[in-house]
């Protein structure tokens, strides 16, 4: 029963979301955490971090570690966690590809049509917004630790700001930032 409610979920989240990986975490948490209860605001808080930091679109490791999670933490045996995470990430992109196919098909032949200019300016703001809302999202306790006087918040405080101000103003490489802040991390845990 898990692994069809499993392909259900990840399957409207896969045909639901515009905007990549970051535009699903709004919708992939409310569903795993929230409405089905598979796993704890904690434990998608780490599937986050692992999604990020291994190759690939970042929507579809989550689903794939989501899934693996969501069987596992049912009581079902590592063999059919892998399963689970198979289904998930099947469901996540079955319905993108084929919508793609088709709208690429479309496109192709109506380049210049001035609805589907209007369409991409809409759709433009609808990913604005939902990246927007994964941004809000992270901001938990489980990510940058209770408001206050903690070292937990203080830190990440501290490296979103030199994060965005590296990155937005001067246009560091995201690898030395993602390295710096590993560094940062490790030297103020470590003591």
């Amino acid at each position: 029963m898990i692994f069809l409610k499993l392909f259900w979920t990840f399957l409207k989240i896969g045909i639901f979301t515009f905007g990549g990986g970051y535009s699903m975490v709004a919708l992939i948490q409310n569903e795993v955490v929230e409405k089905q209860g598979w796993m704890t605001a904690q434990e998608f808080t780490d599937i986050l971090a692992i999604s990020q930091m291994t190759p690939g679109p970042m929507g579809i490791n989550t689903a794939t570690y989501a899934g693996y999670t969501a069987v596992v933490n049912s009581g079902l045996p590592i063999w059919e966690g892998i399963l689970g995470s198979l289904i998930a990430s099947f469901a996540v992109i079955i319905l993108p590809i084929i919508a793609m196919w088709i709208v690429y098909s479309y496109l192709s032949r109506h380049r210049d049509n001035p609805v589907v200019d209007t369409m991409f300016r809409i759709l433009r703001l609808t990913v604005v917004g939902l990246i927007a809302a994964a941004a809000l999202l992270l901001l938990t306790k489980e990510s940058f630790g209770l408001p206050g006087l903690n070292k937990q918040f203080i830190v990440s405080i501290i490296l979103f700001v030199a994060v965005f101000y590296f990155s937005y103003w001067r246009r560091t490489n995201p690898i030395l930032l993602i390295l710096a802040s590993g560094i940062v991390g490790l030297a103020v845990y470590s003591f």
